[in-house]
C-alpha cells in the first residue's frame, strides 16, 4: 500500500516537467494511456471475459465508471489550476466525505470521534480557500475542481458498501457477491479520454510529453489501482485509508524537491488541520477495531 501510494504521489512533479501539454490535453493522454495499460492487462488476465461481462454489467458498476471518469479528469485539470498541495490536501478529505455520504444514504452510525474530524477537517478547508480567495493564479478554481475527486470517490465507496449491503467483512456472504468492480476504472478511463479529447484540440504534445504522460498513465494509475484492488481483500479499510494519506505526503515533498512549488504558509497550516483530523480518526478506528478482535 505504500508502494501504491508512492505511485499515486508523482502525478504533481511529472506534470511541472511537460512542455507543451496543458490542462485538458494532459487529462485526455493520460486517460487514453491508463485505458491501454488496463485493457490489455485485464485481457491477459481475464481473456475475452472481460469484454463479455460489460455487456450484461450491473448499473453499479457503469456509476462506478462514471465517478472513476470525474475523478481521472477533475484530479489533472485541478493541477493545471493551482498547487499540488492544495489538490492534493483537498482530495485528503474523501474517507470523511464518504462517512458523511454513508450516513445519509446507507443509514450508517457516525461515531462522535468521526464528527469531530470532520469539524477540523473541514476548518482546514475553510482556511485554505479564505487564503486563497483574491490571490494569484485563480487557486480557488483549482481548489473548488480538486474537490470533486473526493465527492466522486465518495460517492464511488457508498455504492460498493451499498451492493456488499454495508459489510466491511471480506469473508461475508453478501460481500463475497459483490460484481467485479475493476473494470469501471478502465471504463473511466475511456470515458475520461472521450470527453477530453474534444477539449483538447488541437493537440500540442511532443515526444517529450507523450513519454511522461505514458507513465502518468501506466505507473501512475493503471498499476496501483490493480494493486489497490488485491490489497483490499488482504488488508482491513481503517489501515487502507490511514496508508492512503501517504500520498499527501508524498506528493507535496516531490513537487517541492523535483519541481521547486513550496506550498503556502495557507496550504501547511490547512493542510496540518485537515491531515491531522483524518490520522486520528483513522487510527482511533484502527484501535478500536483491533481491541474488538481482542476481547
Amino acid at each position: 500500500m505504500v508502494l501504491v501510494t508512492l505511485m499515486w504521489s508523482i502525478a504533481g512533479v511529472v506534470t511541472r516537467h511537460l512542455d507543451a501539454a496543458r490542462s485538458f490535453e494532459v487529462t485526455f493522454w493520460r486517460s487514453l494511456f491508463n485505458a491501454l495499460a488496463l485493457a490489455a492487462g485485464l485481457s491477459l488476465m481475464r481473456g475475452t471475459a472481460l469484454w463479455r461481462g460489460l455487456l450484461g454489467a450491473p448499473w453499479p458498476l457503469w456509476l462506478s465508471a462514471l465517478c472513476w471518469a470525474v475523478m481521472f479528469t477533475a484530479f489533472m485539470v485541478a493541477i493545471t489550476l493551482t498547487t499540488v498541495a492544495n489538490v492534493l490536501i483537498s482530495m485528503a478529505i474523501a474517507p470523511l466525505v464518504t462517512a458523511l455520504f454513508a450516513r445519509v444514504f446507507l443509514r450508517h452510525r457516525l461515531p462522535a470521534r468521526t464528527w469531530v474530524a470532520i469539524a477540523f477537517a473541514g476548518a482546514g478547508i475553510g482556511w485554505m480557500f479564505g487564503s486563497e480567495i483574491g490571490g494569484p493564479g485563480a487557486s480557488l478554481v483549482g481548489t473548488l475542481v480538486a474537490l470533486a475527486v473526493p465527492l466522486a470517490a465518495a460517492v464511488n465507496w457508498t455504492v460498493l458498501q451499498h451492493i456488499g449491503h454495508g459489510s466491511g467483512d471480506p469473508d461475508d456472504a453478501a460481500a463475497a457477491d459483490l460484481p467485479d468492480m475493476l473494470p469501471a476504472v478502465l471504463i473511466g478511463a475511456l470515458l475520461s479520454a472521450a470527453v477530453s479529447l474534444p477539449l483538447a484540440w488541437p493537440l500540442q504534445a511532443n515526444a517529450h510529453d507523450l513519454g511522461l504522460l505514458a507513465v502518468l498513465g501506466v505507473v501512475q494509475l493503471a498499476i496501483p489501482c490493480l494493486l489497490v484492488v488485491h490489497l483490499s481483500r488482504v488488508l482491513p479499510a481503517p489501515e487502507i485509508a490511514l496508508l492512503a494519506l501517504l500520498e499527501v505526503l508524498f506528493g507535496v515533498a516531490w513537487v517541492w524537491l523535483g519541481a521547486g512549488e513550496r506550498p503556502a504558509v495557507s496550504a501547511l497550516s490547512g493542510g496540518a488541520l485537515v491531515l491531522g483530523a483524518l490520522v486520528a480518526n483513522e487510527t482511533l478506528a484502527l484501535s478500536t477495531a483491533r481491541s474488538s478482535v481482542a476481547g
